[in-house]
């Protein structure tokens, strides 16, 4: 796999620029094309006793399509690459919904952990997002200004979607000085998981990959905690690992793992699903 298309999500409100800029980097990186994403939608009627309080006009659409027009400015200004290799794509349009359609030109997508609100109408829901692009998602923490990926931490677990997560990730993992496999496993798998583990050290090594394959054995505290310690431990500014969870009654069900990661992780993390 390689990296061709790189798309960000781009809130229509949003002033801080990091997500907007390591897509950027990571476009300079791989030579590769860039594609600003950003909608909002029009909010029904809010009707009380029968009478509409308060509904959308047009001048009040007039002002969104304006506000979007903006934003592809502020966007392309602070892209920065030369303007053949940039494209902004906005509509009046739900978020998450709009962003998981036009993830099909993507190659890679990054997004923001947190978003400064969650209603549908104005904000992605960027779990939800990751769950139905069949596409890798970069996760973006607010205040993290760049990313190295030189040193990279994978979190394994022998399912379908870790192998899919550690394949996208091969254009990252084949740059990186050192990569680290961890399987967190109960004291009677350990020998299984050093087997895979070692499995998966190989198959990176087939692609040039430079990496280190380990096992920990589960502790008091959650998965992901022990993840994330790790990754301190490391001096990793990356997590790979597979977006778990499925749809029940029109709600996301994430796995923990998956859950505290996205809610917690200090670093940028990398997912797939």
């Amino acid at each position: 796999m390689t990296i061709a298309t790189v798309m960000v999500y781009v809130d229509p409100e949003q002033q801080a620029e990091g997500q907007v800029r390591i897509a950027r980097d990571i476009a300079d990186r791989f030579g590769a094309s860039l594609i600003g994403a950003s909608a909002f939608a029009v909010e029904p009627p809010f009707v009380a006793e029968g009478v509409i309080i308060k509904e959308t006009t047009a001048d009040d659409l007039k002002r969104m399509k304006s506000a979007l027009a903006d934003k592809e400015q502020w966007f392309r200004s602070v892209a920065g690459l030369p303007k053949e290799r940039v494209e902004w794509r906005c509509s009046v349009d739900y978020p998450t919904a709009f962003l998981t359609n036009e993830a099909r030109s993507a190659d890679l997508v990054v997004i923001r952990c947190r978003q400064e609100g969650t209603d549908q109408f104005h904000f992605i829901d960027a779990a939800e997002a990751m769950m139905r692009m069949g596409r890798p998602t970069l996760l973006v923490p607010d205040h993290v200004p760049a990313l190295k990926a030189d040193r990279v931490l994978v979190g394994w677990k022998d399912t379908r979607e870790a192998r899919i997560a550690l394949r996208d990730a091969l254009p990252f993992l084949s740059k990186a000085s050192q990569v680290t496999i961890v399987e967190i496993c109960t004291c009677e798998e350990q020998n299984a998981a050093r087997r895979r583990v070692r499995d998966i050290a190989k198959y990176l090594q087939a692609h040039a990959v430079k990496c280190q394959a380990e096992v920990r054995v589960h502790m008091a505290e959650p998965d992901a905690h022990q993840l994330l310690r790790v990754a301190k431990d490391e001096d990793a500014d990356l997590i790979v690992t597979g977006g778990y969870g499925h749809s029940r009654l029109g709600e996301w069900m994430f796995g923990g793992v998956t859950r505290d990661l996205l809610n917690e992780a200090p670093i940028c993390v990398m997912m797939s699903h």
